[in-house]
């Protein structure tokens, strides 16, 4: 076969519409798009910021794993068929297309868009009262292209509606041809701490977590004539309900597969909040095949509504959950109400594609163990070796090699921490804790970020969020770590009851005895209205810990 092609995810799509231009592409409201006519829109849109100068200014091979050559545009935007016209038309035109959360206030914003230098931005015109309080401190924003919605804020000066620029005519030179080492960029959710952009070579993203490999083989494509076969032979079979917000990486990525796959990408009417009952009636409606989720905060309102038994879902073959832990209970009432389902839980982030999978069997409060790729292992915690199934207890970083991003935009000492090189080999160790199993499989425990050291014992916040989301009346549940005399730090329980439920903290206490050790129950459980969850369902640990202070105080 030779030498395999290098992809850029430009030319990826652009030979799945070629060669399946009249099948249907994206479903949205009264919308509904083939290949070909979304297509001819992202070129319209590529031609329009090639044509206001936005492109790449210097190569790669110049540049350390921080840098970046090219022009940023940030999409500022809800779901909707605009996201991903924009997202592709930006690679066709050389252009990084990098996510930004609609969630944001103001002064983040202003960090992210200073952060990634973004010399353009697409936004909802909902937000634009946002972008016109903090332009005049963002000097390098020169582009600003404005999505009509039903907010009804007029355009803001200098910017131009979006919707008259996908049928731009090719500039003078034509458009630039895309290359393999242009950016994917992925900004971390900063959940944690401050948002950061994840660079990665298009040719790594794509053969790692979009589609470059498909689904069950460790065998990477190679070659646009494969890629386009490919989708051809199973063109129109696969559909996917786009209920994430495609601001998450999972939701992009689960996008680009849909595409090397021929499928059809269907978006629910509201795209503000999850309306179950809608969705399932566009899921029957539509025959979706396979729904996305993130952790309970998705699959808890769907599967209320699924059991009440009024929607024929026969069409559904997959709920597929990635980015934040599903619990057993949920898990357990999926399995009961959809038995032919294929339920899977995949491990993956930001910093280093795809890494685990597993197919969800009957289940407790337990870690979740995952099958790795053979690209995923566990290197020590002191960063000196890789760890293989004999090594027995010992807990270390979750991590992966070969194609991983180059680092972070703009920091050079959080690239060379995160990305080491051990033994001659860079690995991508984004600070997930973890565990070989003797059978190989890994024991997934947690982002050391949220690690509780309470009294000297090391305490993963998801396995006590586990085991508490396992009591019936429990609706979802953030656990954290404050300040203690005692402990130096101790183990608080942010939880949310069900409806017309409610439960003692001994009732609470009872259910975690089951699953975890005494010393990881938590010392207090504060019930608050509703937890808060980023728009992609992931827990906001900065918002939980100072619901926990402030209850101390």
């Amino acid at each position: 076969m030779g030498d395999a092609v290098n992809f850029d995810l430009a030319s990826v799509f652009s030979a799945v519409a070629g060669a399946i231009p009249d099948h249907e592409f994206l479903v949205w409201r009264d919308k509904r798009f083939t290949y070909a006519q979304f297509a001819q829109r992202v070129t319209g849109v590529a031609n329009y910021l090639a044509g206001a100068g936005l492109g790449c200014h210097t190569e790669r091979d110049t540049l350390a794993g921080h840098e970046s050559g090219q022009d940023h545009l940030g999409l500022y935007l809800r779901n909707g068929n605009e996201y991903l016209e924009a997202m592709i038309g930006a690679y066709q035109a050389r252009v990084a297309p990098f996510n930004v959360s609609y969630r944001y206030v103001e002064e983040e914003l202003l960090y992210l868009l200073n952060d990634s230098g973004a010399t353009a931005l697409v936004y909802n015109a909902e937000f634009a009262p946002h972008v016109a309080a903090i332009r005049d401190r963002l000097p390098q924003l020169k582009v600003l292209i404005q999505v009509a919605d039903e907010s009804g804020h007029d355009l803001l000066p200098g910017a131009v509606d979006y919707e008259s620029i996908v049928a731009t005519a090719a500039p003078a030179g034509g458009l630039p041809e895309p290359t393999a080492d242009d950016l994917y960029i992925l900004y971390t959710g900063g959940t944690t701490g401050m948002p950061k952009g994840v660079l990665w070579r298009q040719h790594d993203i794509f053969i790692s977590a979009m589609g470059g490999r498909p689904f069950g083989s460790n065998d990477a494509m190679q070659s646009y004539a494969e890629v386009a076969e490919r989708a051809k032979s199973i063109a129109g079979h696969m559909s996917l309900l786009m209920l994430p917000p495609l601001m998450h990486g999972a939701a992009q990525w689960a996008a680009y597969n849909m595409i090397t796959m021929g499928g059809r990408i269907v978006i629910p009417d509201d795209v503000e909040r999850l309306r179950a009952d809608d969705v399932l009636r566009l899921v029957e409606r539509e025959r979706v095949l396979s729904i996305p989720t993130v952790g309970d905060a998705m699959a808890r309102p769907m599967i209320d509504e699924i059991e009440t038994g009024k929607y024929d879902l026969s069409g559904v073959i997959s709920i597929t959950n990635g980015g934040a832990p599903m619990s057993p209970a949920i898990r357990n009432r999926i399995r009961a109400a959809l038995p032919n389902l294929l339920l899977m839980d995949a491990v993956g982030s930001s910093e280093a594609g795809q890494q685990m999978s597993t197919v969800a069997t009957e289940e407790s409060g337990q870690s979740p163990v995952f099958n790795p790729q053979a690209d995923t292992t566990v290197v020590s915690a002191d960063y000196t070796r890789a760890l293989s199934p004999a090594d027995g207890d010992e807990v270390g970083w979750l991590a992966r090699r070969d194609l991983i991003p180059l680092g972070y935009l703009g920091d050079a000492a959080k690239t060379a921490k995160t990305f080491p090189t051990i033994d001659g080999v860079r690995w991508s160790v984004p600070g997930d804790k973890a565990r070989f199993l003797p059978d190989g499989r890994i024991e997934l425990l947690g982002r050391d970020s949220v690690t509780i050291n309470s009294g000297g014992e090391k305490i993963f916040a998801e396995e006590v969020e586990r085991a508490i989301a396992a009591h019936p009346s429990v609706y979802d549940v953030v656990v954290v770590g404050r300040p203690s005399e005692r402990w130096g730090s101790e183990v608080v329980a942010v939880v949310q009851f069900a409806e017309g439920r409610s439960a003692s903290d001994d009732e609470l206490v009872d259910v975690c005895n089951q699953h975890i050790a005494r010393y990881k129950v938590p010392k207090a459980f504060i019930h608050t209205d509703k937890v808060v969850r980023s728009p992609a369902g992931k827990a906001d640990y900065r918002w939980a810990k100072s619901v926990a202070e402030s209850n101390l105080a």
